[in-house]
């Protein structure tokens, strides 16, 4: 019913216009009367779908980021204190390679400040006060890319060792 409507609103509205054009008595701006509305509500249309669908776009991918994020921070344990261990690194790595394809400049600098601190220690433990910081700097940079701001600093994270 609705498309017979808008049908017959939109035949109408064409043969006014159509009178107009050969001289039936209507002037140009009796024409933009009928064309207005139209254009207007038609440009209106594309403008609520265009930004929809950039804000569905814009959510999926936050969404997408705090998991992927997520999977970081908790692998992140394995370079840390009493649960250091190897498989987790592992894991860690892995997931690093991956944050390539969708982590901001600044994680990315973090990360990699990081494991060049992993890389350059070989073995021994890492100075404690460089890798806190290092830590710190990764968190605070995820937490800028999903935020935009934050008025923490590295210091304010830290890891806690759970002893049994």
């Amino acid at each position: 019913m609705l498309y017979n409507r808008t049908w017959i609103s939109l035949s109408a509205t064409a043969y006014l216009i159509s009178e107009a054009l050969r001289g039936g008595g209507m002037n140009t701006k009796d024409i933009f009367l009928f064309i207005g509305p139209i254009i207007a509500g038609l440009i209106s249309s594309y403008l609520t779908y265009y930004f929809t669908v950039r804000s569905k776009k814009n959510e999926s991918i936050l969404k997408f980021k705090e998991e992927k994020y997520a999977n970081l921070l908790i692998l992140l344990q394995g370079f840390v204190g009493r649960t250091v261990s190897g498989e987790t690194k592992k894991k860690f790595f892995k997931e690093q390679y991956n944050s390539w394809l969708y982590s901001s400049d600044e994680v990315v600098v973090a990360i990699n400040e990081m494991v060049h601190l992993v890389i350059e220690s070989r073995g021994k433990n890492p100075d404690q006060q460089a890798g806190k910081k290092a830590v710190g700097n990764i968190v605070l940079a995820i937490r800028k890319d999903l935020l935009g701001k934050t008025k923490l600093n590295c210091d304010d994270f830290n890891y806690t060792d759970v002893v049994d």
